[in-house]
């Protein structure tokens, strides 16, 4: 079981900042991912930026605008968010695939999203 805790979401003008965080709690053996999202209603879930053993990965729309980062002695993961566009208004969840304590299989967890809003 993985408890995902976002935070640093709210309202900014276009062309400032926000940094988010998520931070993973609970039992489990070991995460393996940890990832961005985001949704706008009418439109389908985009990956923003995920963190994985073999690097991070953005997507095309946040490339050069967005950075993901891992915390080394905790189970957390950041997204700090540059050059805010309005397009970038969306709901942002947090998403971490774990394997838990004593279950052999990986799961996918969710947080409960952040609303980010960037105004013009």
């Amino acid at each position: 079981q993985v408890h995902l805790v976002e935070s640093g979401g709210g309202s900014v003008q276009a062309g400032g900042s926000l940094r988010l965080s998520c931070v993973a709690s609970g039992t489990y053996a070991a995460i393996t991912a940890m990832a961005w999202y985001r949704q706008v209603p009418g439109k389908r879930r985009e990956m923003v930026a995920s963190s994985t053993p073999g690097g991070p990965n953005y997507g095309d729309s946040v490339k050069g605008r967005f950075t993901i980062s891992r915390d080394n002695a905790k189970d957390a993961v950041y997204l700090q968010m540059n050059n805010l566009k309005p397009e970038d208004t969306a709901v942002y969840t947090c998403f971490a695939s774990a394997q838990p304590r004593g279950v052999f299989i990986e799961y996918d967890y969710w947080g409960q999203g952040i609303q980010v809003t960037v105004s013009s």
